[in-house]
């Protein structure tokens, strides 16, 4: 892995994190959006924590999307989990929210899982797809 992609991997991160926190920043100031008023979403954008953190989460997709092209789903995913340790942060010193301990215990267990598939490459072979569609692993 060359550094642009672990920094793509960072950005993937740290746009994901921060894109969920705006956009529930911006919810929580809106109330209720339910399916007898679903108009309202259509004006939730209009609410500049809702706007950019729409902005954001596109930004983090594009990030994805790339980063699929050149790793496995099964590496990208984990390794970008740490996205719930910083959501978890993000939540508790800008949005005033309480992150239980079983909360927290979970975000280890999810997180620590990173540890076991860093250690495995990032993209699978073309050969060992090949060996997988005929059925042959």
């Amino acid at each position: 892995m060359t550094p642009r992609k672990y920094l793509t991997l960072g950005a993937i991160t740290v746009l994901g994190a921060v894109g969920d926190v705006f956009l529930s920043r911006g919810m929580k100031d809106l109330g209720n959006i339910t399916l007898a008023n679903w108009t309202q979403s259509i004006s939730a954008l209009l609410n500049p924590w809702v706007a950019v953190g729409t902005l954001l989460l596109i930004g983090f997709l594009a990030g994805y999307t790339s980063a699929l092209s050149w790793a496995d789903l099964t590496y990208v995913l984990p390794a970008t989990s740490l996205g719930y340790v910083l959501v978890a942060l993000l939540s508790i010193f800008f949005l005033g929210e309480h992150v239980t301990l079983t909360r927290w215990l979970g975000i280890l267990l999810v997180t620590g899982g990173v540890g076991f598939v860093a250690g495995g490459p990032s993209h699978t072979s073309k050969r060992e797809r090949q060996l997988i569609a005929e059925g042959k692993e």
